[in-house]
This record gives structure tokens, C-alpha cells and sequence, in this order.
């Protein structure tokens, strides 16, 4: 994300409309703590700041510990959630185990979101008052535009049934708002894409990665238009991204030739990487930020650590302990365990442990098998003030380009010599032969290439399979292919519940 402080801009649920605390960098609070909006937005300065804010909830992906990545694959066939115990994080086991309600679902999944749309709502309202530079406030809208549309798209993929709001809400309407039909914000979310298009960069420069380009809102739109049945439009976008497969497409995309770079902590935003979720390990957070959206690190790296972790050999890496989650499932250890991606994907701590080279404590659904591509050895471990666990620097993917062939060739109908291309060229660069393109060799492969990135649970929605593969966990079919509305929210509003809940 862009290298700059963040506003600190609170709101409550999905509807606060007034700028609740700033920070001291971009405005001085009034007496009474509040700076409204029509105080603000005044200059250049004031407006980037504003941009800046818009991308923070970008962080959900892995940052803080209800992150979209821990909790979408605890709900998979891949991982368990793990943890402590079956009490640790409520919300998490809820899912994994599909007993979730009103009640336990994180409410941060639902309010997160909106305060990103509430962020980017004052922007594009803003944003055309604003004396600035002409084509910067084009750009600005645009980024605003297109962060809109990533923060709907996961609200709708995961409560299905939203509120589609798109101007600052008065507070004495805000408990009227009902919510729109699934269409509806599937619409919005395509017009918000295909406008910010037109104005977005090709590309970024080097003072700019993290900010939204072109060719990142074309591979969001195509995902979008995926979800939404349309198969064509996604097909078309992708392979506007995509460009010739195995190649460097048109906006400098490219996979990296060893697919184990993908994961070392400081190759940030490269050739595969189109929509990024930076962390730092210099926001200096400790447990005073903890889950007040001020700490900047990357929390997927502890969570997925084993506990009290014991290097007994020099034949065992040297890791710092963590808190157990995500462990993968027998069934998924199985399935990729003669795969070369094996090695960048599972840390296969039973076998160590059975061969006397390390030790660990073995936490809730514990099978030894713990998520690599986000385990941090020593190396990674903050030297700087905060506490080190808060602050892994290493950054997680919303969207790579692997992915994007993967879903290109879905959208192709899994059929024909492009689709074929494509998935050859995931399986070429980690040095497996071609098979013959189907619906299935793409859903086998998206499940190896893309493991522990948030991504399963979703496909097995989109997919149709949800009920069958997930049956075993508890899934209940028109049921838990969404969560259920946060209680809270439902209080005192017209918002009803999601059916069965």
C-alpha cells in the first residue's frame, strides 16, 4: 500500500458518517473531537491523505486477527482452523466447523468493508471540489472507484445480501437503509471497474507500488465478472492481463520462474504480484493496537506458526514459535505431497518431529502440517520497537497472476488451445508436464498453486462443490455458502438476516 501514514478515520458498523479522530500529521481535532467532512478535502494534501486512508482496509487480507486469508481457509477442505482450542477465536472455529450465527461471525468481516466504502464515498463526493491538479483527481477517483469495488466484492461473496451505498449516509437515516439484491451490487461493482479503467496508470512507478493500476482493475473486473456468471466479459478482461501465457503481458506481468520466490519476504511487489497487501515492521505496534486497525504487520505469519516450537538439530529450520492455526488437513497433505510445490506450501513438522530434529506443542486439530508459504524463520522477526510477533513485514497477494490464468481458463470454459496454454504455463514453471485441459485439471491445479491464500472456499462456491466436498465439516447447502449478518447490525435497522440463520 502506499508508503504514507494513515488516517485514522473510525466508524461504527456501516453507516457513522462523521470523521471520528485524525491523525495529528493531516488535521488538528476541534474541541469537541470531531472534524466533519465539510471541514476537510480542502487542498491537494487533504485529498491524498483521504486516498491514503481509502486503501488501508486493503489490510484485512492478512492483517489483524480476523483476516480474510486465516479465516477463508479455515472454513476449507484444506485447513482446520487449529489454534489454542476450540474456544480460540470463536469466530474462526465457527466457520471451520459450520456452526456459525449471527453472533459469532466477526463483525470486523462487515464493518471493515464498510469503512473502507464509507472512506472511498467521501472521496468521490469530494474529491470534484477539491482544487487540485485536474489529472490527479481523475486518477484519485478512480483509485476511489476501484477500492469501492474490491471492498463490495468481498462483502458480497461472503453475506451475499448487503446494503449498496454509495454517498455519505445522514446519521438520521442510517438505520433506514435496507439492503440491494445481489444484482444490484454486482452492477455497481462492474460500472465502478470500468470507469476507474479508463483513468487508471498502465502503470505504477517505483514511488507509487501498492497503488491501483490498469491492469488491477481489469483483473479484478474479470474476477468479478466470473462471479457473475459472465463468462465471456472475464474471459476477455483476463486475457487483456494475461497477455501471451508464460510471457510478459502488456502491464509487465509475469510469473517468476521459481515459484518458491513468491514467498521470501522481501520480494515485494514483482512481475506475478497485481494486487498487493503490504505490511511493516515499522509501525511499531504492541498489544495496546492490537485490533484497533494501527498495527501494520502481517498476523497470518504468527497464526500460522506451530507452538513452542523446538529446533533439536541443525537439519530443522530455525523458526520462531507461533499460535497454531490453519493447519492443513490430512486430505490436502495427501493431494499435494508429490507436487514440487509441496516444500513452499506445507512445513511437514510431524515428520520432524518423528525423526528427532525438532518439537513443537501441538495445538486444536493438530496434524503437523502447518502453512509454509507464510512461516517466518528468525530472520523475520522484528528487531525494531513494538512487539516482533505484530510486526512481520512480509506482504500477502489479493490477486497474482497465476491466479489469473487459472481464472482465464475457467472463464474459456476450460476448453480450447488458450485455456490449454494457460494452464500448461502454471504447471511448466514448476516443471510439471502438460495434462489435458479440463474443468478439473483447472480445479486441481488452482487448489495446489493457490493453497493458503484465502482462495478455496470461494472456488468451491463458485463451483457448485461446496456442499459436497464440505459435507463432512458440517456444511449446510443454501445455508453456509455466506455468513450470516453480524447480530449487531441487524438492531434497530431494516437489515434482515441471511435465510437459514
Amino acid at each position: 500500500m502506499i508508503n504514507k501514514k494513515i488516517l485514522n478515520i473510525a466508524v461504527v458498523g456501516i453507516m457513522t458518517c462523521t470523521l471520528a479522530s485524525c491523525s495529528e500529521e493531516y488535521l488538528t481535532i476541534p474541541a469537541d473531537g470531531k472534524e466533519t467532512e465539510l471541514n476537510y478535502y480542502k487542498d491537494e494534501s487533504q485529498a491524498f491523505a483521504g486516498l491514503v486512508a481509502a486503501y488501508d482496509p486493503i489490510r484485512k487480507n492478512s492483517g489483524g486477527f480476523e483476516n480474510m486469508i486465516t479465516m477463508m481457509d479455515a472454513g476449507s477442505d484444506d485447513q482446520y482452523a487449529g489454534g489454542g482450542g476450540e474456544t480460540d477465536g470463536i469466530g474462526i472455529q465457527s466457520f471451520s466447523n459450520y456452526s456459525q450465527s449471527g453472533f459469532t461471525v466477526p463483525r470486523s468481516f462487515w464493518s471493515d468493508h464498510y469503512q473502507g466504502i464509507f472512506r472511498t464515498n467521501i472521496l468521490v463526493k469530494k474529491l470534484p471540489d477539491v482544487p487540485m491538479d485536474a489529472a490527479k483527481k481523475t486518477r484519485f477517483v478512480a483509485e476511489a472507484k476501484a477500492l469501492r469495488a474490491l471492498y463490495y466484492f468481498n462483502l458480497v461473496r461472503m453475506f451475499k445480501n448487503i446494503p449498496l451505498i454509495l454517498e455519505p449516509v445522514d446519521p438520521t437515516q442510517m438505520y433506514n437503509i435496507t439492503q440491494a439484491t445481489p444484482a444490484e451490487v454486482y452492477k455497481q461493482i462492474e460500472a465502478d471497474l470500468v470507469a476507474a479503467i479508463n483513468d487508471l496508470p498502465a502503470t505504477v512507478t517505483s514511488s507509487e507500488l501498492g497503488r491501483l493500476s490498469k491492469g488491477a482493475a481489469k483483473a479484478l473486473l474479470g474476477k468479478v465478472y466470473l462471479y457473475d456468471g459472465k463468462k465471456a466479459e472475464a474471459a476477455a478482461q483476463l486475457a487483456d492481463v494475461n497477455g501471451t501465457p508464460g510471457g510478459t503481458s502488456q502491464y509487465g506481468y509475469k510469473l517468476l520462474s521459481n515459484f518458491a520466490d513468491l514467498w521470501v519476504t522481501n520480494n515485494k511487489f514483482h512481475s506475478e504480484a497485481i494486487i498487493e497487501c503490504s505490511h511493516t515492521n515499522l509501525s511499531f505496534a504492541g498489544w495496546g493496537n492490537w485490533g484497533s486497525g494501527s498495527d501494520r504487520g502481517n498476523s497470518v505469519c504468527v497464526m500460522v506458526g506451530p507452538r513452542g516450537y523446538n529446533k533439536k538439530t541443525a537439519n530443522a529450520p530455525d523458526l520462531p514459535a507461533g499460535w497454531s492455526f490453519n493447519v492443513f488437513t490430512q486430505d490436502f497433505y495427501d493431494f499435494m505431497k508429490n507436487d514440487p510445490r509441496f516444500s513452499s506450501t506445507i512445513f511437514d513438522l510431524k515428520a520432524l518431529k518423528a525423526s528427532g530434529d525438532a518439537d513443537y506443542v501441538p495445538g486444536y486439530k493438530d496434524t503437523g502440517y502447518f502453512l509454509k508459504k507464510f512461516l517466518p524463520t528468525q530472520a523475520d522477526v522484528s528487531t525494531e520497537a513494538g512487539d516482533a510477533v505484530l510486526n512481520y513485514k512480509k506482504d500477502s497477494y489479493i490477486i497474482r497472476l497465476a491466479d489469473t490464468y487459472l481464472l482465464e481458463a475457467e472463464a474459456l470454459g476450460a476448453t480450447g488451445s488458450r485455456a490449454q496454454a494457460l494452464l500448461d504455463a502454471v504447471r511448466a514453471r514448476v516443471g510439471l508436464p502438460s495434462v489435458p485441459v479440463s474443468m478439473q485439471t483447472i480445479k486441481d491445479e488452482r487448489r495446489r498453486e493457490l493453497a493458503g491464500e484465502g482462495h478455496r472456499f470461494f472456488d468451491l462456491v463458485r463451483w457448485g462443490d461446496a456442499a459436497t466436498v464440505l459435507a463432512s465439516r458440517g456444511f449446510k447447502a443454501n445455508k453456509n455458502e455466506i455468513f450470516p449478518i453480524p447480530y449487531q447490525e441487524l438492531q434497530d435497522t431494516k437489515l434482515v438476516q441471511n435465510p437459514n440463520y
